[in-house]
């Protein structure tokens, strides 16, 4: 016989059937036995325990233990002394069996052994059926052993999920993680595995958010650090470089049927073609075959999906998106670079497969995008989906074609296993149903999902008469298909209930997908209608979020617009993007940055759709209030250019008219519209009077909406011939009552005394605004303060405070993606050890421009370059230096004030470079244009401009006597 406490309390005898216990009582008493098998529990303790409101007679005790001997046979229950025992062997009880398994499931893991390991824990992790000793719910003996049981199930869950990550399986454990960590958020071991699991599926950023919640409940439920164990894979996470890298092929969901052969070939013409596009028409299986292909591939892989891009927008900013590549560091320098230059730049000796998915709306882009990549990215090979050519030279073209019988057939009967259990169905059923639908796998999966509710049979004669099977199936045209598949998705929608439909069609306004809450917001269903979907196959879900295959959203986009609903359900998507942003604006600076700023790149693509709203519709309000509300989430996270298209129509809508209330809504749509194409004329028309807008919503008595638009503002109108201005608007909020603009005050406030030669004041305003930064959780001003203190502390000498400093932001940068502020970190490291140790300096340097060429940052890149210019000066190598400091010159931005310092040292470097090749006249001229530049860009003579700059003294004093 056996018996199972991990749950409800069962006996079973051996050939499966249940025996019949009794009620509670009887239950109780069994389960108290049954906790150590074997063992005597005295009869006063089992009269206490079973009826814990008042304890049981001894009468009524042994008339208990009378019928469960009746029930269970009587050697099952033997009288001992004072007490009674269970005469069962241990292996006869789950719970025993259970912590066995567990137990050698631990021991494999712990031997390295992780693939005995796993069935191990599975079986014994397949026993619970409920909480442990569910029928002693109130014993306080029973609750000791409840406890320890429930404490080694989730050890035994740990160790499974530790063996399948062993073991490669990432992706199908970090959804079941999330639900632990949710409900276990103080439980560390839990943590680290769902970091580690997403980490391993790229998603770095992500892992450090995990990381960052958990350190908050430790610190404000236990008052207490992570472990030694945590902090090290955190420290991981950051040392492996960048917290957001390229976006991988999207998980599938089911099965991959009948193109084995097809993955091997494309595979292979890839190894020799740089560029294939798979074409076909809608529903084929493009790019399910471009996943598959993607998956197999050696080198690294990016996925971009360009459907939620918007016909006849730049396909370079859903590439560099994907990429995980900001648009700008941290600093809000002036971009410099087309979103093109970028990804060159960042391509160009990068061994990677770009898989452009989905390009028929963007072809002309599309075709232009990858024959630049191609051109200049000699590693780059290119995996594009359309239903027409690109038309590059070059261009491999792939047909892609129906499933041939068998893999229809074999999918059908897979997808109709997985809605409808019995027996599978007729094979000659599933033929006719296959034929009638061309064999396109899209329209197979929704057919078969209707066998929830029809026959087989039934199904196929409503396909029969609905599209006509034909006799010349075989030979139809891509487009006879496509039309067959439209009449199939239109089949599957008049099926739909009229809630359904309704909620089928709005989705169609999301670009990028759903969250569940904002999907039943704004398609006006419940959980259960969306559900629902997702079983006839006309939703997806997947991370999280619901999304829509664009063959069926294409029509759904029909259907919306036929039903007059398509304005309004526009609206209420708006609505939901500002109502997101603005609840997520004060945490995009505070301790919930990593997050938020997490949660929001989900939503990119619909922010953008909303925007794009926003200007057709002329809803100027609601335009300008989505991108102030967004703006801190844009600028932190470096993607303000891909909004400054809209920014720029929203300006020409509002024309000279600002709406009343919305100065501030509109200096914030000047920012972010000089960040793109054309910028510099919009900045040019639109400065001042932007200005005027700003200085009324911050008058320094009170305060606007958008905090960080103070400090984008100072930013911009540095780069200006007269700053100054600007630094004054912004410290005139020393006394704000909100502690981020506070910071951001004392910050602003710390250029005027570093610019007058007062260091000890500008440490002091410095370290007011990193304490400030710290204490809100800003990650971004903390960063920036951080910079400047170390800089300070590296020119009084002292080189070990100033590394400390610069470790500090480093973590910070690297944590929020930023690495183009990383590799700039890296060379001021650098500089400060370089006299101290050479080595690391140079270690820090080359670090430095492998960040910055992955980032396509010319700047950081130019940096990097001069301090590799001086490691080669200081081996003897004028000839190497030379040729580096050539080529930092030519990538450094002379108009940007951060790059000032670094220019000046590459002149004065080629200037040295010179003189040591015996060519004084060229040694001079060098150092006479790092002086004057260093002189026209900072106003005072040429031994204070280079301070200010921050040559170190030999320096500045070799330049300063040329």
């Amino acid at each position: 016989m056996r018996f199972s406490i991990l749950g409800e309390t069962l006996a079973r005898h051996e050939d499966g059937t249940e025996v019949a216990l009794g009620g509670p009582a009887r239950r109780a008493l069994l389960t108290l036995l049954l906790v150590r098998p074997g063992e005597v529990v005295s009869a006063d303790l089992l009269a206490e325990e079973t009826a814990p409101h008042g304890a049981t007679s001894t009468h009524a005790l042994h008339s208990q233990v009378s019928r469960l001997r009746a029930a269970l046979g009587p050697a099952a229950i033997e009288r001992a002394g004072a007490g009674y025992r269970v005469t069962v062997s241990q292996e006869d009880v789950d719970a025993c069996r259970f912590e066995r398994l567990a137990r050698e499931g631990r021991e494999a893991l712990d031997a390295g052994d992780a693939a005995r390991a796993v069935p191990l824990l599975r079986e014994a992790l397949g026993l619970w059926r409920g909480p442990a000793l569910a029928d002693l719910a109130e014993s306080r003996t029973a609750g000791a052993a409840a406890a320890r049981l429930e404490e080694g199930r989730l050890a035994a869950l740990e160790d499974r999920i530790e063996a399948e990550l062993r073991l490669g399986g990432h992706r199908g454990v970090a959804a079941e993680l999330r639900e632990l960590v949710g409900r276990h958020p103080l439980r560390e071991r839990l943590a680290g595995l769902l970091i580690r699991a997403l980490a391993a599926e790229g998603g770095q950023g992500e892992a450090l958010v995990v990381f960052e919640e958990t350190r908050r409940h430790l610190a404000d439920e236990l008052g207490s650090d992570p472990s030694a164990d945590l902090s090290a894979l955190h420290r991981e996470l950051l040392s492996a470089g960048p917290s957001s890298g390229p976006t991988a092929p999207p998980a599938q969901l089911t099965s991959f049927v009948g193109r084995a052969t097809e993955v091997e070939e494309v595979a292979s013409l890839l190894r020799t073609a740089r560029l294939v596009t798979l074409i076909g028409p809608g529903g084929v299986g493009k790019t399910r075959l471009s996943v598959e292909v993607a998956a197999g591939s050696g080198d690294e892989v990016c996925f971009v999906e360009l459907a939620q891009v918007r016909e006849g927008a730049d396909p370079a900013q859903a590439v560099l998106g994907a990429l995980g590549l900001r648009e700008s560091g941290l600093q809000l320098g002036p971009a410099g670079q087309t979103p093109v230059q970028r990804l060159v730049m960042a391509l160009s000796d990068r061994a990677l497969l770009l898989v452009l998915d989905n390009c028929e709306h963007l072809v002309d882009g599309a075709a232009l995008l990858a024959g630049r990549l191609l051109a200049a990215c000699p590693r780059l090979r290119v995996l594009a989906t359309s239903r027409e050519p690109l038309a590059v030279i070059g261009e491999n073209l792939w047909p892609v074609r129906p499933l041939d019988d068998t893999a229809a057939a074999r999918l059908f009967t897979d997808r109709a296993a997985a809605v409808r259990r019995g027996p599978a169905p007729d094979p000659e059923t599933v033929g006719r149903i296959c034929a009638a639908l061309d064999n396109l796998p899209l329209a197979i999966e929704l057919a078969a999902a209707r066998l929830r509710t029809l026959e087989p049979e039934d199904l196929a004669g409503r396909l029969d008469d609905r599209l006509g099977i034909g006799a010349a199936r075989g030979n139809r045209s891509a487009e006879e298909r496509h039309r067959t598949l439209r009449a199939l998705v239109a089949w599957s929608w008049e099926l739909l209930s009229e809630s359904e439909q309704r909620a089928a069609r709005r989705f169609t306004v999301f670009a990028g997908g759903a969250a569940p809450d904002a999907a039943r917001r704004v398609c006006g269903a419940d959980g259960e209608t969306l559900e629902s979907l997702i079983d006839k196959s006309l939703l997806e879900v997947a991370g999280g979020r619901y999304r829509m295959l664009e063959t069926i959203r294409a029509y759904g986009a029909e259907q919306l617009a036929a039903a007059g609903e398509a304005e309004d359900v526009r609206a209420v998507h708006a609505r939901l993007l500002l109502d997101l942003v603005r609840a997520a604006d004060p945490d995009t600076r505070g301790a919930g940055q990593l997050r938020r700023l997490a949660a929001l790149s989900a939503e990119h693509g619909n922010l953008l759709a909303a925007l794009a709203w926003t200007v057709d519709a002329g809803r100027w309000e609601t335009g300008l209030e989505l991108l102030a509300s967004a703006s801190s989430y844009l600028w932190i996270r470096g993607v303000r250019s891909s909004v400054s298209p809209q920014a720029a129509a929203l300006l020409e809508g509002v024309g000279t008219q600002v709406p009343e209330g919305f100065g501030e809504e509109y200096a914030v749509c000047v920012l972010l519209a000089a960040a793109g194409d054309g910028g510099a004329a919009v900045w040019r028309r639109h400065r001042e009077r932007a200005g005027r807008e700003l200085a009324a919503a911050w008058p320094g008595d009170r305060t606007g909406r958008y905090p960080v638009v103070l400090l984008s503002w100072m930013m911009r109108n540095a780069t200006e011939s007269d700053p100054g201005g600007a630094f004054a608007f912004v410290s005139a909020q020393h006394d704000c009552g909100d502690p981020w603009v506070r910071a951001a005050a004392r910050y602003v406030a710390g250029f005027g005394p570093l610019g007058d030669g007062d260091c000890a004041g500008a440490e002091a305003a410095f370290a007011e605004a990193a304490d400030g930064f710290r204490a809100v959780g800003d990650r971004w001003g903390r960063a920036l303060a951080l910079d400047v203190l170390a800089g300070l502390a590296g020119a009084r000498g002292d080189r070990a405070g100033a590394v400390a400093l610069t470790d500090e932001a480093l973590a910070l940068t690297q944590e929020l993606g930023a690495l183009e502020d990383s590799a700039d970190l890296l060379v001021n490291r650098g500089d400060h050890v370089v006299d101290a140790d050479p080595v690391a300096a140079g270690a820090d340097y080359a670090q430095a421009a492998a960040l910055a060429r992955s980032a396509g940052s010319p700047a950081g890149l130019a940096a990097a370059l001069r301090g590799l210019g001086d490691m080669a000066l200081l081996e003897a190598d004028p000839g190497g230096a030379g040729r580096l400091y050539a080529e930092a010159l030519e990538r450094a931005d002379p108009h940007w004030v951060k790059s000032a310092g670094n220019r000046v040292r590459i002149l004065a470097g080629l200037s040295r470079v010179a003189g040591l090749r015996g060519d004084g006249v060229t040694a001079r001229a060098r150092a006479r244009e790092a002086a004057a530049y260093a002189r026209t860009l900072t106003g005072r003579d040429t031994r204070e401009a280079l301070r200010i700059l921050g040559l170190p003294e030999p320096l500045t004093e070799a330049v300063s006597r040329m």
